[in-house]
C-alpha cells in the first residue's frame, strides 16, 4: 500500500532501485541534487538536470514535461553521496515565470521498478515559490528512507541551489533554464476536459490570434516521449541521444530512443508508449474543440431562432453565416494543429520503426533478415499495430510486456472488413489461426534457444494448414494434439506442469523438479475450442488461463465465443481473463484514459515472404543444439 506522506514525514524505503514519478499540471523540469554525509553539495557536479541528465545512480528527464519519471538506483550512487534532494521548478517564459501557487499542486510518487508504490506526496501549500525541493531520499545507519519535504522558494532555483550551498549558483540555474529553452519545451498538456458549454451563458467572442485550441504553442515543438514503466538493468544509463538541430524555425529532427531508459530497449519501448500516449492526447484535445465549435454553432443558431428580430430576412442571414465562419475558423484552427502534431508524430514513427527489434518490429522490417537466436528475452513484445480514425496513416506499435500475464483470446467469430463486409467463417478461422502462428513464431524467435517451447491442440485437425510453418521447421514441442484424447493429454501434462511448478516456487526447490518437467516457458494454442472438451476439460483449461501465467505456461485461444454459448455464463470469467485480438483490423480496444476506442490490427508476415520459415529454422536449429 502506498503511503500518503505530509510534510516533514518519512518513510522506509524497501528497495534501492525506484522511480519517482512526478505529474504537475503545467509543464515542469526536475532534477536532483546530491548531498553528503553532511547534507552538503561540494559542486555543480553533484546536481542532475536537464542540461546533465544522468549522473551515476539516477537519470532525469532532459526537458519540462507535465509528467516526469526519474530513475534512481541507490546502489549505484557514489559511496560518498548519502542524500537525494529531488527539486521541481517552473522553466521561465516571457512575461515572467509561473509561480506554483497559481496551478494545481504537483505530486510526486515513490515506487518499485514493478510500479508498486511505496510512497506518495503532495506539494500543496505552495504560493509565490517557483521552484521546490520536492522530496529527500537519505541514508540512516545503512538503511534509505525518502522525506516529504515541500520547501519552496520564490526565488527560484538560484535561491534553491543557494540554499543547498552551491557556490555559483545563478550561473548554474541560468545554465539549467537555457537547457530547457534548447529543447523546445518538450511537452504537450494534457488536453482540456471534453464538455458542452452551457448553453444559457454568453459564449465568448473567439480571438484567432492566440496560441492553437488544445494548447500546443503555435510555434510547434518536439514532442515528450517519456513514458513509465521502466526495467532495470545493473549499469546505470547513458545519456539519452540528442535530437539533431532543429532548422528554419521547425522542431528538432526526431532521433530512435529519444527517452529514459536503462537500455536502447527500454529506450524504444518507453518512446513508443510515449508516441501511443501524445497521440491518444493530441486527438483528444482535436476530437474536444470540434465538439465545443459544433457546440457553439448550434448555440448561435438557436439564438439566431429566438431572436424575432434576426430570424428572417438578411440580418438573419448574415448571423447564420457569421456562425458558420466562426465554427470553420475554429474547426480549420484544430485541425491545423492536429495537422502538425500528427506530421512530428510520423516522423518520429518512420525513424523508430528501422530501429526497432525483432521483438518489437513489424515482419517486413529488415531486421529479421539479420535474425541471430538472442541470448536473452526481450523486454516486451508486439502483438500489433494500434491506430485511431483521425490518423490511419499512423501505427502505432501495440506492445505487451513479457513474461505475459495474462493469456491471449484471437476471435475467430465475425469482424467487418475494411469494406464493412463480413469474411466467411472459414475464413475468419483461417485468418484466427494464422495470427496465432505468427505470434507463435515471434515468442519463439525472441527467447534465446530452449527457454521457450509451443504446444498445440487441434481437435479436428482443422488448422493444419496454418500450423504449417510451425510443424515444417520442426518448431512444436510435440505435433498438434488431436480427438478428445490428445486434449485430455496435452491438459494433464500441462496441469501437473503448472502444480509442480508452484511447488517449486513456493518451496523454492527448482532442483527437486522430476526430471521430465521441462523449466522453460511454454505456450499452449487451443483452436476451434470448445470442440472436443469435455467438461474436466474445460475445468483444466480455466485452471490453466488462471494460474499458469505465474509460473511460466501461456494460453492462445482461436475461438468463436457463440460456439461455446451451451456453456452459459461458466466460461464467462475465462473470456474476461484473456486479453481479446482480432484476425482482421477492429476498433474493439477501449482506452479509459481518454476514451478512444482504438483499432487494433494483427501483425502479420507479407503474403509470398519466406521470413518466418528462416526464422524458425534458425530458432530450431539452435534449440536442437541446446539440447
Amino acid at each position: 500500500m502506498t503511503a500518503e506522506l505530509v510534510r516533514g514525514q518519512n518513510h522506509p524505503l524497501s528497495q534501492v532501485r525506484l522511480e519517482i514519478r512526478v505529474s504537475a499540471a503545467v509543464p515542469v523540469l526536475a532534477g536532483a541534487t546530491l548531498g553528503d554525509e553532511h547534507g552538503a553539495v561540494p559542486g555543480a557536479s553533484w546536481v542532475v538536470h536537464p542540461g546533465a541528465p544522468a549522473l551515476p545512480g539516477i537519470e532525469v528527464s532532459g526537458q519540462a514535461a507535465t509528467e516526469h519519471r526519474l530513475a534512481v538506483d541507490l546502489a549505484a550512487l557514489p559511496e560518498a553521496v548519502h542524500r537525494v534532494s529531488v527539486l521541481l521548478a517552473l522553466p521561465e517564459r516571457p512575461g515572467g515565470t509561473l509561480r506554483f501557487g497559481a496551478v494545481a499542486a504537483p505530486t510526486t510518487v515513490v515506487t518499485g521498478l514493478d510500479g508498486t508504490g511505496i510512497a506518495r506526496f503532495t506539494l500543496s501549500g505552495l504560493d509565490a515559490e517557483s521552484a521546490v525541493v520536492a522530496l529527500e531520499l537519505y541514508r540512516r545507519q545503512g538503511a534509505w528512507k525518502v522525506r516529504a519535504v515541500g520547501q519552496g522558494y520564490a526565488g527560484g532555483l538560484t535561491a534553491l541551489l543557494s540554499d543547498q550551498g552551491l557556490p555559483q549558483a545563478g550561473e548554474l540555474a541560468a545554465h539549467i533554464q537555457e537547457a530547457v529553452t534548447r529543447s523546445l519545451a518538450r511537452a504537450i498538456p494534457a488536453p482540456p476536459p471534453q464538455h458542452v458549454p452551457d448553453a444559457t451563458a454568453s459564449a465568448p467572442t473567439p480571438s484567432y490570434d492566440t496560441p492553437d485550441t488544445h494548447g500546443v504553442p503555435a510555434s510547434g515543438g518536439p514532442v515528450d516521449y517519456t513514458h513509465p514503466g521502466r526495467r532495470g538493468h545493473t549499469a546505470p544509463p547513458p545519456p539519452a541521444p540528442t535530437p539533431g538541430p532543429a532548422q528554419d524555425g521547425q522542431p528538432a529532427r526526431p532521433v530512435a530512443g529519444d527517452a529514459v531508459g536503462w537500455s536502447m530497449e527500454e529506450r524504444l519501448y518507453n518512446q513508443i508508449w510515449g508516441m501511443f500516449e501524445d497521440l491518444a492526447r493530441t486527438t483528444a484535445a482535436y476530437r474536444s474543440a470540434v465538439d465545443f465549435a459544433d457546440s457553439r454553432l448550434e448555440k448561435e443558431l438557436d439564438q439566431v431562432l429566438t431572436d424575432p428580430r434576426s430570424r428572417l430576412g438578411a440580418a438573419g442571414e448574415a448571423a447564420r453565416e457569421a456562425a458558420h465562419a466562426r465554427h470553420s475558423q475554429l474547426v480549420d484552427q484544430a485541425r491545423a494543429a492536429f495537422d502538425r502534431d500528427l506530421a512530428q508524430l510520423t516522423a518520429e514513427s518512420e525513424v523508430v520503426e528501422p530501429a526497432l527489434p525483432p521483438a518489437y518490429a513489424r515482419w517486413d522490417n529488415p531486421v529479421w533478415h539479420g535474425y541471430r537466436v538472442p541470448a536473452e528475452p526481450p523486454l516486451a513484445l508486439r502483438l500489433g499495430d494500434l491506430h485511431l480514425p483521425e490518423s490511419i496513416p499512423l501505427r502505432i506499435p501495440m506492445l505487451v510486456r513479457l513474461p505475459l500475464e495474462r493469456g491471449l483470446w484471437i476471435d475467430g467469430g465475425p469482424v467487418a472488413g475494411p469494406d464493412d463486409t463480413v469474411p466467411d467463417t472459414a475464413e475468419l478461422r483461417r485468418l484466427a489461426m494464422e495470427t496465432a502462428v505468427a505470434l507463435a513464431a515471434r515468442l519463439l524467435a525472441v527467447h534465446p534457444a530452449g527457454e521457450f517451447a509451443v504446444q498445440v491442440i487441434d481437435p479436428a485437425g482443422a488448422g493444419a494448414q496454418a500450423l504449417q510453418p510451425l510443424t515444417r521447421a520442426g518448431a512444436l514441442a510435440a505435433p498438434p494434439a488431436t480427438g478428445a484424447v490428445g486434449v485430455a493429454d496435452v491438459l494433464g501434462r500441462l496441469t501437473r506442469h503448472v502444480d509442480l511448478m508452484q511447488m517449486a516456487v513456493r518451496g523454492d526447490a527448482a532442483e527437486s523438479l522430476p526430471p521430465d518437467v521441462d523449466t522453460a516457458q511454454q505456450l499452449l494454442i487451443v483452436n476451434d475450442f470448445p470442440h472436443g472438451f469435455d467438461d474436466r476439460a474445460v475445468t483444466q483449461l480455466r485452471y490453466l488461463a488462471d494460474e499458469g501465467p505465474a509460473v511460466g505456461v501461456h494460453l492462445v485461444m482461436v475461438a468463436d465465443r457463440e460456439d461455446a454459448a451451451a456453456y452459459g455464463p461458466l466460461l464467462d470469467p475465462l473470456w474476461r481473463s484473456l486479453m481479446r485480438l482480432t484476425p482482421m483490423p477492429d476498433d474493439h480496444l477501449a482506452d479509459p484514459w481518454v476514451g478512444h476506442a482504438w483499432t487494433y490490427e494483427p501483425s502479420l508476415v507479407p503474403s509470398g515472404s519466406g521470413i518466418l520459415q528462416q526464422v524458425l529454422a534458425e530458432a530450431t536449429a539452435a534449440r536442437t543444439k541446446h539440447r
